[in-house]
């Protein structure tokens, strides 16, 4: 009877041990640093590579940039608000962040305007945010569409008031992935480079 005593008192302790460590383990969770960008880990809606030719012609695949972060924006050249800012809060973001994590960052720039976008005009405009940023540019409508319909990006031309004028309506936002290639992060347009610096510090580690 006292056995079975001491073994009831045993397995109780044994449980109260598991119950603690398990609640040990939910509040590291919650006190855990939190993106402040959406976080789509896991989420299989979006596309997980890309294989697109840069302003050289060299196609380039996420294989490329093994052990970086990488930001993936979809924009054009002749985009008057939302591209140009992107792509000056994600140059402030890389300065802040030092050069040595910054050169474990790249941002892509994925035109979805390639009929004005040429590989010469892609090549000057994205290196002038930044020299490690890097243009890539759809050869035709049939790999514009793939990229698009892959990592779920709106675009549509928009006419202008002058005769062969146009505009671009398209997603405002940028994709991230992780040093292992994991796409991690939704990001919107306009927060300024903090949620930037704050979250590719969380990826980098």
């Amino acid at each position: 009877m006292l056995r079975s005593w001491f073994g009831r008192r045993a397995r109780q302790g044994w449980m109260l041990g598991c119950a603690f460590a398990a609640a040990m383990l939910l509040a590291a969770c919650d006190n855990a640093p939190k993106f402040q960008n959406l976080d789509i880990t896991g989420n299989t809606q979006f596309g997980s590579d890309f294989s697109l030719p840069d302003t050289a012609g060299k196609m380039r695949t996420l294989g490329d940039f093994k052990g970086k972060a990488v930001v993936m924006f979809f924009g054009y050249t002749h985009c008057p608000d939302v591209c140009p800012t992107t792509m000056a809060e994600l140059s402030e973001a890389l300065k802040q962040l030092g050069p040595d994590a910054a050169k474990r960052v790249q941002v892509l720039f994925v035109t979805i305007d390639p009929e004005r976008d040429t590989a010469a005009l892609l090549g000057q405009y994205v290196p002038a945010f930044d020299p490690s940023f890097i243009g890539l540019r759809p050869t035709d409508e049939a790999q514009l569409k793939k990229v698009t319909k892959d990592f779920r990006v709106y675009y549509a031309k928009v006419p202008g008031k002058a005769p062969g004028s146009y505009t671009m309506d398209h997603t405002a936002a940028s994709y991230v992935f992780d040093t292992n290639g994991k796409l991690r992060l939704f990001v919107r347009d306009g927060q300024g480079p903090g949620p930037w610096l704050h979250d590719l510090k969380l990826l980098l580690g």
